[in-house]
């Protein structure tokens, strides 16, 4: 039985998450002030007190995600689990990868909460407000949208994340990302959602973000990873350092191709999936990608202590 952890993207954060993790674990706690050392600053009095439209800025939620997602892994990790032999695959959503490649020894914590906010900022600075927007689509294969963006005109639009379940969401300049929602509720989307987003993430509309994170990516320390990371845009598991940074600056404007990365797991014998962080939206998507995987959240003490048990 192979097992996969996964950590989840934007969208999960929420006002008070990690916050039971660090009550009950003098190592989640020491995540959070070590994450709170590396960018100067309170990190986790945001994360913990709010207000959420701050927690919800991307310069914000990125590093606080990940931040609650370690504590959890380094609880679990004091407690005996041992990710190596243990753990066969790592992948993160989006933001996740960076918190996937911390858990297996490729950055420092403290890199990798810099780099973080470094990728947040640069992501919300390379389209000025309202010029881009993203939209979710349910109901359509990705072919449908696919041809719904390329027949949409009025500037960029793209899959931004196949996350499956029947859900893709669109990225690019406004214009396209309205016409193309529009074509797929008339190609028999069963929704087409704009979503409030501040910029077209995971388009190529992102660009300036990518180039950040290449040169942001040549200042930090990487070493092999001790579990394979199956990468966002690739779905292969990696090993080699340069690769995974080339694909880190590929990802920034690339698709999250979610839905085969839960089919590769299925295909290559995972038939436990945790998700390690906050929220359960990664294993509600697994569930409906794959029934037979068994699909869990770990996310606080009580988590802990089953996700444990069942390893």
């Amino acid at each position: 039985m192979a097992i996969a952890f996964t950590f989840p993207g934007q969208g999960s954060q929420v006002v008070g998450m990690g916050h039971e993790l660090a009550e009950a674990f003098s190592e989640a706690r020491a995540v959070f002030d070590e994450v709170d050392e590396a960018l100067g600053e309170k990190l986790s009095t945001l994360i913990w007190e709010g207000p959420e439209e701050k927690l919800t800025l991307t310069a914000n939620a990125q590093p606080a995600l990940m931040a609650v997602s370690m504590a959890a892994l380094r609880a679990m990790q004091a407690r005996g689990l041992v990710l190596e032999g243990k753990v066969d695959y790592l992948a993160g959503h989006s933001l996740g990868e960076y918190s996937a490649l911390c858990a297996a020894g490729v950055f420092s914590l403290a890199d990798t909460a810099r780099l973080l906010r470094i990728r947040g900022n640069a992501m919300q600075a390379a389209v000025p407000p309202g010029e881009g927007a993203m939209a979710a689509i349910l109901g359509l294969d990705d072919a449908e949208v696919e041809a719904a963006c390329q027949a949409a005109g009025n500037g960029i639009c793209q899959i931004a994340n196949d996350n499956g379940g029947g859900q893709i969401v669109i990225s690019g300049a406004r214009a396209a990302v309205e016409a193309a929602a529009a074509r797929c509720t008339d190609k028999g989307a069963k929704r087409a959602i704009m979503l409030p987003v501040s910029a077209p993430f995971h388009s190529a509309l992102m660009a300036p973000a990518a180039e950040a994170m290449r040169a942001a990516l040549t200042d930090v320390t990487m070493k092999t990873p001790t579990v394979p990371v199956v990468a966002n845009v690739t779905v292969t598991p990696l090993t080699d350092p340069v690769e995974i940074a080339r694909r880190l600056v590929e990802q920034v404007t690339g698709r999250v191709r979610w839905r085969e990365t839960v089919e590769f797991f299925a295909g290559n014998g995972v038939t436990g999936l945790y998700e390690i962080g906050a929220g359960k939206v990664l294993s509600g998507l697994a569930r409906r990608i794959d029934r037979t995987l068994a699909a869990t959240s770990v996310g606080g003490p009580a988590d802990i202590d089953a996700a444990l048990a069942a390893l």
